[in-house]
């Protein structure tokens, strides 16, 4: 049962509306699909005022770009495997680095870098549009809950 089942454009397109539109809280943050690899993936979520922190300065609330980059990482587990199969984060460390520029969309991007049997080991950035100027990094772990 090793078939990589997202190789296929039109199996992954499915999978990412699938995924995307089963996901309660990517609907509520904005949170859409960019673009991924063979072991990384990138989400997008779009500035909005609901995700502000603090009116006075208009930065994005961290809470949200945690989600960004577990949602993020997750899907990098999915393609990494090339399927679909259950999994649960572990641990997610989450370093921020800066506020998020107000008005602008965060883009996480995580790569899924190793498997073992059980754990997926992951890591990856949220920028507001520059790569090289994160906002915060992330480095964590995920459970593969399905059966082997």
């Amino acid at each position: 049962m090793n078939e990589r089942l997202l190789d296929d454009t039109g199996r992954m397109q499915r999978f990412v509306d699938r995924f995307m539109s089963a996901v309660p809280h990517l609907q509520a943050l904005g949170i859409g699909y960019v673009q991924s690899g063979s072991n990384w993936a990138e989400l997008r979520m779009p500035y909005a005022s609901q995700l502000v922190a603090y009116p006075e300065t208009g930065v994005i609330a961290s809470g949200a770009i945690f989600s960004l980059m577990d949602s993020a990482a997750g899907f990098s587990v999915f393609v990494t495997m090339g399927r679909f199969e259950p999994h649960a984060t572990l641990d997610l460390r989450c370093d921020y680095l800066r506020p998020a520029r107000p008005g602008e969309a965060v883009v996480g991007r995580a790569e899924c870098y190793k498997m073992t049997k059980r754990v997926a080991f992951v890591r990856g950035i949220a920028h507001d549009g520059d790569p090289e100027h994160p906002i915060a990094h992330v480095a964590g772990t995920f459970m593969l809950t399905g059966a082997k």
